[in-house]
């Protein structure tokens, strides 16, 4: 599984289109699972492209007098198929075990990010459907956690497991080519969460099909 954050970069908005089409034709030459999470204002824009989007954030609140939340049955309404929760640069870690069950009530999936094998251990007793471990200082650094620190992937993977056996483990932070990929399938993770490597790549296309082929030998 390989999860491209769009996050709000210049380039997200410039070549949204490019990115979303290149995510979904790499998935299809791959046959790898590839989850698009564009900015909330390209939700819809992204769907109409690609099955697989996710939002980047959602606030764990039933639909009401709310103004500038991202609220689960929004995103269902869109036909997006999940979201992140807790990414680095949208900390909320008391409100994973409200998103998680929130979700799940609209048949939404759920990355919950978490930056120790200590967090990945507690949020492992909310049952989401995917853990991602992603060290924020190498976040955008271009060293990536699989390299750099693979120790934290082997614990973080661990801790899930004393919780579940069923929580597959994603892995973030400085992710950008296959040797990176390569490592963190080696270690035990399921797939990887990235974000400017892909973004800013000028070939995105090329950039996924690299990407994806350390997964062949994991599959």
């Amino acid at each position: 599984m390989i999860v491209l954050n769009l996050k709000n970069y210049s380039e997200t908005y410039k070549r949204i289109d490019l990115l979303v089409d290149a995510a979904r034709e790499a998935s299809q030459l791959s046959e790898v699972r590839i989850v698009v999470c564009p900015p909330p204002t390209h939700l819809q824009r992204a769907r109409m492209a690609h099955k697989d989007v996710f939002a980047q954030h959602v606030d764990p609140l039933e639909p009401g007098a709310y103004t500038g939340y991202t609220l689960p049955e929004g995103v269902k309404s869109l036909g997006a198929k999940g979201s992140l929760i807790n990414h680095s640069e949208r900390r909320c870690p008391d409100k994973v075990s409200l998103a998680v069950p929130m979700l799940k009530k609209y048949e939404l999936e759920s990355i919950v990010c978490a930056e120790s094998p200590a967090e990945c251990k507690q949020f492992a007793k909310f049952k989401p459907n995917f853990i991602a471990i992603e060290p924020p200082e190498l976040i955008g650094s271009g060293k990536s956690v699989s390299k750099t620190k693979p120790k934290v992937i082997s614990d973080s993977l661990d801790a899930v497991r004393k919780v579940s056996k069923d929580i597959p483990l994603l892995c973030g932070a400085g992710v950008s080519d296959k040797k990176d990929v390569d490592k963190a399938l080696s270690l035990g993770a399921s797939g990887v969460l990235l974000a400017s490597a892909f973004v800013k790549d000028p070939d995105p296309l090329k950039f996924l099909m690299n990407l994806s082929k350390p997964f062949k030998h994991y599959m």
